[in-house]
């Protein structure tokens, strides 16, 4: 990258082909939003300025994004953010990076949550960087949202992301395990819990492994430490006829469901995501 003439196109171009080379899958859209994230533009700006050459400067930061990915760091850590749920998120290695396939358990919470006697009283656990609950909170016009997390840093974060999305009259974080004391009844409880069992954890692809947090990913011995804990608490919070909500890792369905049904959960079903894996479980607690 040391000619003169390297135009916005051109390093794409380039970029795309260094990143595919590295194994690194969708280089193309990698390239475009560390670039775009650098310029200051959206990834539609860079091809209305495709022949714009880059300066010195930001070639030379440009290089620095590079080397640091090619090392494994999220691009979301890199720039910042995540987009979810069609909105942008601050994100840092203190909560894990928003994935498409928990907009699953928004859809269904978001559905699920119209259809109940209002006000809805709803409650998160496991908040993160607030993409969730905040994301409710758009959808929910009328809900009052609580949402928990263990992490000092991922709870300042949510703080920064609410007051972004100006639903902060209608969240409260709240830095604490699992169920909030002297909350509820909820008519709504989702979460995504901490899944993976602890032994798979070191197996991760390393740019997980290495840089997001490990105890927002392990699960304990058999991954489910959290489903059961979540469903042994969840009567003293729920409403009668409240939903529990949970995503799931992938063939984890039968012994979750089993879970919530040694519980006394009812009305069990799943919800699958774009590859068909069951990513969602749904129940109801009807006494």
């Amino acid at each position: 990258m040391a000619e003169e003439r390297w135009t916005v196109l051109k390093v794409i171009q380039w970029t795309t082909e260094h990143f595919q080379k590295k194994g690194m899958g969708n280089p193309r859209l990698e390239a475009e939003v560390l670039l775009a994230h650098l310029l200051g533009i959206d990834r539609m700006g860079l091809y209305l300025n495709y022949d714009r050459p880059l300066k010195e400067e930001e070639r030379t930061a440009y290089r620095e994004m590079i080397q640091r990915r090619t090392a494994g760091e999220p691009s979301a850590y890199i720039v910042g953010y995540k987009e979810f749920w069609s909105m942008r998120f601050a994100v840092s290695p203190e909560c894990l990076i928003p994935r498409p396939e928990t907009e699953h358990l928004v859809e269904e919470a978001v559905r699920i949550g119209k259809g109940l006697q209002p006000p809805l009283r709803a409650l998160e656990i496991g908040h993160g960087c607030g993409a969730v609950a905040i994301a409710l909170a758009k959808e929910l016009e009328e809900a009052q949202i609580v949402a928990t997390d263990i992490s000092p840093g991922a709870h300042a974060l949510a703080q920064e992301n609410v007051e972004t999305h100006g639903v902060g009259g209608r969240i409260r974080f709240i830095l604490g395990d699992l169920y909030p004391a002297g909350e509820g009844p909820f008519g709504l409880v989702c979460s995504n819990p901490p899944y993976i069992p602890t032994e798979e954890v070191l197996q991760l692809a390393p740019e997980v492994r290495d840089y997001e947090p490990l105890t927002a990913l392990d699960g304990g011995t058999d991954g489910l430490r959290f489903f059961r804990e979540i469903a042994r608490g969840a009567p003293a919070f729920l409403a009668e006829g409240g939903w529990l909500l949970l995503e799931m890792g992938k063939g984890q369905d039968p012994q979750v469901a089993a879970i919530l049904q040694e519980e006394g959960f009812t009305n069990i079903d799943f919800i699958p995501d774009y590859a068909e894996v069951r990513r969602v479980i749904k129940a109801q607690r009807l006494c």
